[in-house]
């Protein structure tokens, strides 16, 4: 895996060898040859897809909101990973459910005074920004259930998380 290069490369003495051939660039590193093709075009503008101006601001504990993520994944549906953000005042409920019928809802106490919102989501995707970052808290923005979600850290203005909303 890529963490196990990187393990090796700060482990070891030999040479990372980088070679530019045509629309390939290689690296070698002792028995690793890693090819990886150079895309030719014009990257498209990544900050066109960055929400702007999104109205609701969450400041949640990441711990609370993390744990509170896994345990509604347990029984969330296996294929889609679905999980419901219900979002009024001084309140944050995650609800899931599964082909069986089964549910879990959580509601967390939250600093929140603004339009009420009803938001679904990939709960894989929630987890995976959850648990790479170590920030103590995380701000989430909000605009409405159709439009994509922002995680941010604070203090941090270089990162930047977005995530798409599902039908749930």
């Amino acid at each position: 895996t890529v963490q196990e290069l990187a393990r090796q490369l700060a482990d070891s003495d030999d040479p990372l060898e980088m070679t530019i051939a045509g629309s390939q660039i290689i690296f070698r590193f002792g028995p690793v040859e890693l090819i990886s093709k150079l895309i030719d075009g014009k990257f498209p503008d990544y900050e066109r897809v960055i929400p702007q101006h999104h109205p609701k601001l969450l400041n949640l504990d990441r711990t609370v909101l993390l744990a509170a993520l896994q345990r509604a994944a347990i029984l969330s549906n296996e294929k889609f990973r679905g999980v419901r953000l219900v979002l009024s005042e001084g309140s944050l409920k995650l609800i899931s459910s599964n082909a069986e019928q089964e549910e879990a809802q959580e509601e967390l106490e939250i600093d929140y005074t603004g339009d009420t919102l009803d938001i679904g989501f990939n709960v894989t995707y929630l987890l995976d920004v959850l648990t790479n970052v170590s920030n103590e808290t995380v701000e989430w923005r909000f605009n409405d259930g159709n439009s994509s979600a922002l995680v941010t850290l604070p203090g941090n203005t270089h990162f930047k998380y977005v995530v798409m909303p599902m039908r749930i």
